[in-house]
């Protein structure tokens, strides 16, 4: 009986390694490359029967809401334990917003100026995470998709200038363009153009670069190798994007109330000087 279940192993454990070569030299072959990077990049759409309509779904649409819920269940899970003595998720929690804090007073900011800006530039860097992340578990990003990073650029620059305008008035944004000389106006109009575009660029051409090299990965070394380069590209470089994402919306907004500050201290010392 023994000898009978000693073979009938050993027949399964050469079965098991026979199949594992096959499968294992055929994930070595490598077909058309340039097919196969091509459907990667294509948008993958759907299309859904709702009410007697067809309406079409793209993948970037599908995993950016996927990426909301994640981000709001990590929001939960993060906030929902709160003890007198931080540790944990909650310490972690406060060390990165007293980091956004910090940034947000050495560009300019008063504390509660500070404080209002913080839970925007938060909750954009979350998401961003969540969305870059994707690639990690073989899911098209969304910023793959030059229209989601064109989207949140268009978003965080309307914000900059309305929250420009809410700490420092109108008259203050104005006096921001005309700093240091009036003849900066048509230059700073324009680099609230160039902002946003820098912006969905630098976002969209960093993680589709990395989406489409960790698939060119993928297809020519599909075993260990994709794991240890993915360990950058899919996981570190989202997590980058996502931080200078958030670093250059609060530099942006520093910029107009330094920009302010500046022109009335240079307003005051011209109005002392006529005094005198």
């Amino acid at each position: 009986m023994g000898l009978v279940m000693t073979l009938l192993t050993t027949n399964w454990f050469l079965q098991f390694v026979e199949a594992f070569q096959s499968k294992f030299i055929e994930s070595l072959g490598v077909g058309d490359i340039g097919a196969e990077i091509s459907a990667a990049i294509l948008q993958k759409q759907y299309d859904i029967l709702v009410g007697g309509k067809d309406y079409r779904l793209t993948d970037a649409i599908i995993v950016t809401w996927i990426s909301v819920f994640v981000a709001c269940v990590i929001c939960i899970w993060i906030a929902a334990k709160r003890e007198r003595v931080p540790k944990g998720r909650q310490l972690l929690s406060e060390s990165v917003v007293n980091l956004l804090l910090n940034l947000c007073k050495n560009n300019g900011m008063s504390q509660q100026q500070a404080e209002r800006v913080v839970p925007f530039v938060g909750t954009v860097g979350i998401f961003l995470i969540a969305c870059n992340l994707a690639s990690a578990f073989k899911i098209s990003p969304p910023a793959k998709n030059i229209a989601f990073p064109v989207s949140l650029a268009l978003v965080t620059i309307i914000y900059v200038i309305a929250t420009g305008i809410r700490f420092v008035g109108i008259r203050g944004f104005w006096n921001s363009l005309l700093d240091p000389m009036p003849a900066m106006l048509p230059f700073k109009i324009l680099d609230y153009i160039i902002k946003p575009v820098s912006l969905s660029l630098r976002l969209f051409g960093n993680v589709f670069g990395a989406f489409i090299l960790m698939e060119f990965i993928y297809i020519l070394v599909p075993m260990v190798v994709p794991g240890i380069f993915g360990l950058w590209f899919d996981i570190a470089d989202g997590i980058l994007q996502a931080i200078i994402f958030t670093y250059l919306t609060i530099t942006y907004i520093g910029e107009i109330i330094e920009g302010a500050h500046s022109a009335d201290e240079k307003k005051r010392g011209l109005e002392k000087k006529v005094s005198a």
